[in-house]
């Protein structure tokens, strides 16, 4: 066991060999049980959905007169509670630091390495997509030549045309409510609960990091079972239909937990999930192949193969080495 304290850090060598096989923080009252760690991450968990119905079954407020109004009642519950999680988490936490810069260390909020934080994840990250993305480009260019056909032929016709409609599309989702959950409030509140406050939870409970990276995708499950109902009820989908819906979202969750997880672990960024979580929520589920073009499902394998290849290495703590041992001084134990 390598103990860890500010005079004598974790070496490079050590980190980038792996070696570290614990990092324990000095702490006056003691660490956190199992038990107590995943029984914090649970009521967490229920908690960031069971505030979601709080206004109309507790509050009784009335019922949102719009869609946007619902969403916004939505976004502030959310906010509260990723809030009291934050708080919640760091009165269970043995930390013997209560000054800002240090209890933001501890949940992974810092400004140091942030490009490593955003380009890494991010190429990373879309290299699952890169069937999606020779999709899309595909169609991005049958809708230019289409342009150019509308405007005679003349280039700058065509330009201008292409750039009148991405300027349009980014005013459509910058107002769009929407958009406004899917990358921007989900993420942050998402990533601060389920990465930030839970992963120090478990590893001062003594769970070894690559347990955390499967185990905490779980807890990020339970917050989603709540769309089985709201496909059931609102959808008026069969129990089954809504099982097989809700089902392959519980997957693709739990695959992105343990994805965002690794992140968090190998990194200790908040941002680094974070914006994988963005990119995802913005690509939606990857394109495997399609029936008009071979070449998205060569592009699709080719950026598996790359993804795979590339993630322990895209994503070694030698590249974010002080960083690193910023959070481990912060959060106590870890097994990279």
């Amino acid at each position: 066991m390598y103990v860890y304290d500010s005079i004598h850090p974790p070496s490079a060598d050590l980190i980038q060999r792996g070696a570290v096989s614990e990092v324990v923080m000095e702490v006056e009252d003691g660490g956190v049980s199992k038990s107590a760690a995943v029984a914090a991450c649970t009521a967490m968990a229920l908690f960031y959905v069971a505030i979601l119905y709080s206004p109309t079954l507790i509050l009784r407020l009335p019922p949102p007169t719009s869609f946007k109004s619902y969403m916004i009642r939505r976004f502030v519950c959310a906010a509260v509670s990723s809030l009291i999680s934050v708080v919640f988490s760091a009165l269970i936490l043995p930390i013997r630091s209560w000054e800002a810069s240090f209890l933001s260390g501890v949940y992974g909020i810092r400004l140091d390495h942030m490009w490593q934080a955003v380009v890494y994840p991010v190429t990373l990250t879309s290299l699952m997509y890169a069937g999606s993305l020779t999709l899309k480009s595909i169609l991005l260019l049958a809708s230019w030549k289409e342009q150019c056909n509308d405007g005679e032929g003349q280039l700058s016709n065509c330009t201008e045309n292409v750039l009148q409609r991405f300027i349009g599309k980014i005013f459509s989702v910058a107002s769009n409510v929407s958009a406004w959950r899917n990358y921007f409030v989900a993420p942050i509140t998402e990533e601060l609960v389920f990465r930030a406050c839970m992963i120090p939870l478990l590893l001062c409970g003594g769970f070894k990091t690559y347990s955390i990276i499967f185990f905490c995708p779980i807890f990020f499950s339970l917050a989603h079972l709540n769309h089985f109902f709201e496909v059931f009820t609102h959808q008026n989908r069969s129990v089954l239909k809504a099982s097989m819906v809700v089902g392959l979202q519980l997957a693709y969750t739990v695959v992105f937990g343990s994805y965002a997880s690794f992140l968090f672990v190998r990194t200790g960024h908040l941002v680094a999930p974070l914006v994988a979580h963005i990119f995802c929520n913005f690509m939606g589920l990857p394109v495997l192949y399609s029936p008009r073009n071979g070449i998205v499902s060569i592009a699709f394998v080719a950026g598996l193969v790359g993804f795979l290849w590339l993630l322990s290495p895209a994503t070694n703590p030698e590249f974010m080495r002080v960083m690193l041992l910023v959070w481990y001084n912060s959060v106590g134990r870890s097994n990279l």
